[in-house]
């Protein structure tokens, strides 16, 4: 029998609306923010009823609102299980100063702090108290908290629970318990990545009673990826970072030796930077890391230990100096870029040696595992090397379905990557090499037949006598090691045993022989601007959001707290784009709660008024900014021709294979035509009922994703066919908007 417990107990399904509203109303007066983010309200709504709930939101999409706003909605106190002891300190402390009341105890307070704390929880002074598993878990904590009245626990890092998750806690599955020692209380786990799979496990190991399972979309449309070969990393790690100046960034390594080395040189040039790593004594870190969360430091170079500790929200770029051993790794990691919604941009420099580098490591580690870890780190491989748009190539990782045919945010979409002309030749000439050296040697010898090189190996086996030899000298063997890793993320090779021999496969010989589809690509030399990057900064007076940033960076040190607790950069941007005049005009600036707006607000205005007066700047500047003006297609050879066959009014079908394309190709250039054209008539492509059909649907949509569209149709009509129609309705709507 459970133990009794003075747990309070969920709100009555009569009070459930009045709750909500409450919740809506705390949403608006301490954060600021007019309405909750998609699947937030339905976690709340779980959280206020008492239903157990497993809770899955990428990085940045507000899981800790989730739990924050029904603890002051509820009756009593919400205790929130948080793995590390940085990260329950950033939540007080941006709690505190949204004047809410929270705790937390930890092994670096004093007894009397302790004491103290245990007081205002026993007077009812506490909404939240945050613990560690393992310090929430001991005798002495959980008889305190039978006496006092809890309403609920949330699990942040929910994964910390599954053997299968990517970062597992042996502490985190003592967990379990609660639901025994405190049975009016609901429990709710939160997490940024999961599979199908570590969602079960986590219901099952927190012994979750019929849970609500709620998954967020794991895009991240803010976030530009880039995906880069290693070309000389410190050069490349330089570049980006001055693409950033004054900006917050971070800068992951494999080894620790790599963080010192990468920190000492970018210290050399003159970047505010420091190093955080699992070597460094634990006073270290942790003032490296508030010196990086106060903005103090603009870089942090660190090992994956870094990360999850930390709760900053305007980090606006997150370099990779090697490849992470998974994609649920790189997902979390680059997530800490543009947790504030504003564009940030993600860039991960590899190379072949990378695989090889965590294949040690983790033959050094846990070998039940091996063979998924292997797996695991296989598939972000073929991420690094493919050739698919990187938004769409990571949602549906997850398992989820990517409706857009150009994300614009990332180095494939942006054009980026130059498409190789006749692949399938190319193609053909390394896969030959790799028979007629029998399907024996690795990727580095095959490279060296290819381009002719005159290593000692190469000369004493008589590959220098292969027909291949010096087949691609022209190219370079960058060029060359990297088609051959595109091949194997295509599934063509394969790198099989100890030496890592590539074989080709059976789509490989398919190839061989000249059927089936590659796609390889060559590093462009242009970098474009993504579009989230540019409407971001539309309208923002830039130095005077540096002026501001100057004034948080003082509050945020006087206060001991980090920068974006005072205010996150979205705030400071919208207040660098409106310059209002009053406090009245800051109520509708989203960010800005009651409390935040009571004790920054005239600080903030002041400043703004000392700018404005310095440089005769006009103030109450229209709310919002005006989206950048779309840039028009740029045609190429290709899309020309085929513009010039649908103007003699061949289909889709019959340029394809005039032009000997894929049909998917020859859509987008139908796009690109459509939108050159400014045709509004889609029938010589769809059917007209169809086109009738799908037009309503779309007058009809909220928003432009296809898939709700798709979905209104029955799943009967196809994405291109929609496209087709989408892009004429808007020909339509814009020339009758000109007229």
């Amino acid at each position: 029998m459970s133990p009794s417990s003075p747990s309070t107990g969920p709100a009555s399904d009569s009070s459930s609306t009045e709750s909500l509203e409450r919740a809506h109303q705390v949403l608006e007066s301490v954060w600021g923010y007019d309405s909750f983010r998609p699947l937030q309200e339905e976690a709340v709504r779980d959280v206020i009823h008492g239903r157990d709930s497993l809770v899955v939101l990428p990085t940045g999409g507000g899981k800790s609102l989730c739990y924050q706003v029904p603890a002051l909605v509820r009756d009593g106190m919400a205790v929130v299980v948080s793995p590390l002891i940085s990260l329950m300190k950033d939540q007080v402390d941006a709690l505190t100063n949204n004047g809410v009341a929270a705790a937390l105890v930890n092994s670096t307070q004093t007894n009397d702090q302790k004491r103290e704390t245990a007081d205002r929880i026993r007077r009812g002074e506490i909404k939240i108290l945050y613990l560690a598993p393992e310090r929430l878990l001991t005798a002495k904590t959980m008889d305190f908290l039978r006496g006092v009245p809890i309403s609920f626990f949330a699990i942040d890092e929910a994964h910390c629970v599954s053997n299968w998750g990517h970062d597992f806690r042996p502490e985190y599955r003592g967990l379990r318990v609660l639901k025994e020692q405190f049975p009016n209380a609901s429990v709710h786990a939160f997490t940024a990545t999961a599979s199908q799979l570590v969602r079960d496990d986590i219901a099952e190991q927190l012994n979750l009673e019929n849970p609500h399972v709620l998954v967020g979309n794991f895009d991240r449309p803010n976030l530009t990826y880039r995906m880069v070969r290693n070309a000389g990393k410190m050069n490349q790690i330089q570049h980006f970072i001055q693409k950033h100046p004054g900006e917050s960034g971070v800068v992951y390594c494999i080894t620790r030796k790599e963080v010192e080395q990468t920190s000492a040189a970018l210290a050399g040039t003159g970047v505010r930077v420091l190093p955080y790593h699992a070597g460094l004594s634990d006073e270290e870190r942790q003032s490296n890391q508030e010196a990086f969360i106060q903005e103090k430091v603009d870089v942090i170079v660190a090992t994956v230990a870094f990360g999850m500790g930390i709760d900053k929200s305007n980090v606006r770029y997150v370099i990779h100096a090697g490849m992470p051993k998974s994609i649920e790794h790189y997902q979390q990691e680059s997530g800490r870029a543009g947790r504030d919604g504003l564009a940030a941009e993600c860039v991960l420099i590899h190379g072949p040696g990378d695989v090889m580098s965590w294949k040690r490591i983790l033959e050094n580690g846990d070998r039940n595992n091996f063979d998924a870890a292997m797996q695991s780190l296989n598939s972000m491989a073929a991420l690094c090397n493919g050739v698919h748009c990187r938004h769409a190539a990571l949602v549906e990782y997850f398992g989820q379905e990517y409706d857009a045919d150009n994300c614009n945010a990332c180095d494939v979409c942006l054009g980026e990557l130059d498409v190789v002309e006749d692949p399938i030749t190319l193609s053909q000439k390394i896969l030959s090499c790799v028979v007629r050296l029998k399907e024996r040697y690795g990727a580095g010898h095959t490279v060296k037949v290819l381009t002719g090189s005159r290593d000692q190996k190469v000369l004493q086996a008589g590959h220098d006598e292969l027909s291949t030899y010096g087949l691609l000298s022209n190219d370079g063997a960058a060029a060359v090691r990297t088609w051959i890793d595109q091949l194997i993320s295509q599934n063509h090779l394969v790198s099989v045993g100890e030496y890592h021999s590539l074989r080709l496969t059976p789509s490989g010989r398919e190839l061989l022989r000249g059927e089936g589809q590659v796609s390889l690509t060559r590093v462009a030399t242009r970098s474009s601007a993504s579009n989230a990057g540019r409407d971001s900064w539309e309208g923002v007076d830039r130095a005077l959001f540096d002026h501001l940033r100057a004034l948080r960076s003082q509050l945020a040190s006087e206060r001991g707290v980090p920068a974006y607790v005072i205010f996150g950069d979205a705030v400071l941007r919208e207040l660098a784009r409106i310059r209002p005049s009053s406090l009245a005009k800051l109520e509708g600036i989203r960010g800005i709660g009651e409390h935040k707006r009571n004790e920054f607000g005239q600080l903030f205005l002041d400043s703004i008024d000392e700018y404005c007066d310095q440089t005769s700047t006009d103030r109450d500047q229209a709310n919002g900014s005006v989206p950048p003006p779309k840039m028009p297609v740029q045609p190429n050879a290709a899309s020309m021709q085929a513009a010039s066959l649908f103007r003699e009014g061949h289909s889709v079908d019959e340029v394809a294979q005039r032009m000997d394309r894929a049909e998917s190709t020859v859509h987008k250039y139908l796009g690109e035509f459509i939108q050159l054209e400014k045709i509004t008539d889609p029938s010589p492509w769809v059917d007209t009922d169809e086109a009738a059909a799908i037009r309503s649907a779309l007058m009809a949509a909220e928003d432009e994703r296809l898939r709700p569209i798709y979905e209104a149709l029955d799943e009967k009509v196809s994405y291109e066919k929609i496209r087709i129609v989408s892009s004429c309705l808007k020909n339509e709507l814009s020339a009758s908007n000109s007229e």
